[in-house]
């Protein structure tokens, strides 16, 4: 196994072997299990037994026997439970207080009430939001997902993406730049989400009536095979989402404005991957004594994670900012800890679980395609299997990396990598940057915990 010269094999600090040529050694990737908490780790050890892996069999099986469809493009008021009377907002990641909101998903909040109406100014929008004059919750507890500030409002259009009986939803990618969910809210963002609103929700959706729904599934594993990763890069998801959906576009009333926007917006699809793995990681929920992760998400301040056996609970922790690349005149001084729920994508594996997909991604968040190969190598490691249908050239066409483990976190000290956009810490500003972030240990420990107390209960 060992050829070529080598003659120390380093297990541990590196400091320990600096006197030794570095052609000469190996360093092994060893952490002390549970991040060097004693009592975790021998509680993810007394977890680690049949009754854990046949609950974790079953809810794998059942996250990936799901088929999400896209079916409909409607005003979130009419379909996304709870959002369709008073003035409700939702928003990203765990459920937080007003008063410890980040800039950007304050911001995106002001856009969202002045969209809305129920303020004529930025100014006064603040005060009724800061007043209780509007009711706040996180998109999760509503079948939702929202990237970056994640900002839903009853007249916004929404992705619904059905299997069976079940649904999910996810708001429309305004693209790049100055918008909504990187908390900018000036009339140009405004203005926009009223044309989609009027406009592209409605054509969307009669094209979806004129054609039939489109399959998810089929739809981004193909698109990883063509140099996407799902989450940063959804070029090729977009432009098959476009060439699926043109000639039903094509013949609605304003449907070549739609088609305009669609080929000028490469992270369209984003979204629509987003509301099939919140579709999909949801059919885990519940599954007794499971240590499957369903679900993460940022909101600016915390992350938040739930997992399978201990429901819809939420563990968070503070969450740190992306490192990654900035626009001109921008740097980490100027960003916001990370936010959204576009995590979910991850959390299914694709995304940064599925780098190996997209060596041109690696432009965008910084790094080399060897990095990506070897960032969902190493994601293989916390997981519990490959994903049947969502296919690596790269590495041999194997299974992208599928259903984080508690318990595998814990036991290896590798974190879930996720990527991201950066978002400008001021409301107002917008996107400046995009980069890489690893979920914080702290939630895996609390994980780990609320796993044991629920199996000697």
């Amino acid at each position: 196994m060992i050829a070529g010269g080598v003659r120390v094999l380093n297990v541990g600090l590196p400091a320990v072997v600096q006197g030794v040529p570095a052609q000469d050694v190996v360093q092994l990737d060893w952490r002390p299990p549970a991040f060097g908490d004693v009592a975790a780790a021998r509680l993810g050890v007394v977890l680690d037994d049949d009754v854990t892996r046949a609950a974790n069999r079953r809810a794998l099986a059942a996250v990936h026997a799901v088929r999400p469809q896209l079916v409909a493009v409607r005003p979130a008021r009419d379909v996304v439970p709870g959002l369709g009377e008073g003035r409700t907002l939702l928003h990203a990641g765990p459920p937080l207080e007003v008063e410890r909101m980040c800039g950007p998903v304050r911001g995106a909040l002001i856009g969202a009430v002045l969209l809305e109406g129920w303020a004529g100014t930025p100014t006064d929008a603040l005060a009724l939001i800061e007043a209780g004059g509007v009711t706040l919750d996180a998109c999760h507890h509503h079948g939702a997902v929202g990237p970056m500030a994640g900002v839903l409002a009853p007249s916004m259009p929404v992705l619904v993406v059905q299997d069976g009986a079940r649904r999910a939803y996810a708001s429309l990618n305004e693209g790049l730049g100055r918008v909504l969910r990187f908390g900018a809210f000036d009339a140009e963002v405004v203005d926009r989400l009223r044309w989609m609103r009027d406009v592209l929700g409605p054509v969307l959706d009669g094209a979806l009536r004129a054609g039939g729904s489109v399959d998810v599934t089929s739809l981004v594993a193909q698109s990883l095979t063509m140099g996407d990763e799902g989450h940063n890069r959804c070029t090729a998801a977009t432009l098959l989402l476009a060439r699926r959906l043109a000639p039903c576009v094509a013949e609605q009333d304003r449907g070549v404005e739609v088609l305009r926007f669609l080929a000028e917006n490469d992270h369209f699809a984003l979204n629509l991957s987003m509301a099939a793995a919140k579709l999909s990681m949801d059919a885990a929920v519940g599954v007794e004594h499971s240590t499957l992760v369903t679900a993460m998400a940022r909101n600016g301040v915390e992350f938040g994670l739930r997992v399978a056996g201990t429901g819809e609970r939420w563990f968070t922790a503070p969450v740190d900012a992306a490192d990654g690349l900035f626009f001109p005149g921008y740097g980490i001084a100027d960003a916001n800890p990370d936010l959204g729920d576009s995590a979910i994508t991850e959390t299914l594996g694709i995304g940064g679980f599925a780098m190996a997909a997209a060596p041109a991604i690696t432009l965008f968040v910084g790094g080399t395609p060897d990095d990506a190969l070897d960032t969902t190598r190493s994601m293989a490691r916390i997981t519990l299997g490959p994903h049947p249908a969502f296919r690596l050239p790269a590495l041999n066409f194997a299974g992208a990396p599928s259903g984080i483990d508690v318990l595998k976190v814990l036991d290896t000290g590798v974190l879930p990598v996720i990527n991201t956009g950066i978002a400008h810490r001021e409301a107002g500003v917008g996107q400046i940057g995009a980069g890489i972030v690893e979920a914080p240990a702290g939630v895996f420990l609390q994980a780990v915990r609320a796993l044991h107390e629920v199996r000697v209960r």
